[in-house]
């Protein structure tokens, strides 16, 4: 069992910034892919970034990459998520996920409860 909670989110005006923690408890961290997911309402749930076991690739949805920065720090057991240029379509309930195989909404083995991001224009 892998527990994660995150943490960071919060209120923010456009073109500001932010940064999203997760910290995970449990079983071992460093085996496991870790993704940001996002849900804004009335929409699904989608994927945003994700970082190999190893830190050594990451991937970013197309609305995101340049923007967002995804790394981990597996002797902290914690993954970060920095958010530069924000825009209010960035406003969702993130998400930590934890994957053995590639994270996507369908393979996600652990789920954090979430964190809400509201950027106002």
């Amino acid at each position: 069992q892998v527990q994660l909670v995150e943490s960071g989110g919060g209120l923010v005006q456009a073109g500001g910034s932010l940064r999203l923690s997760c910290a995970a408890s449990g079983r071992i961290f460093v085996n496991y892919n870790m993704g940001w997911f996002r849900q804004a309402p009335g929409k699904e749930r989608e994927f945003v970034a994700h970082i190999t076991w190893t830190g050594g690739s990451t991937y970013y949805a197309d609305s995101v990459k340049g923007r967002f920065t995804i790394s981990r720090d597996n002797a902290k057991n914690t993954v970060y998520l920095e958010m530069n240029s924000l825009k209010p379509v960035d406003t969702a309930v993130y998400y930590c996920a934890a994957a053995r195989s590639i994270p996507t909404v369908n393979s996600i083995d652990y789920w954090g409860q979430g964190t809400q991001v509201t950027v106002s224009s």
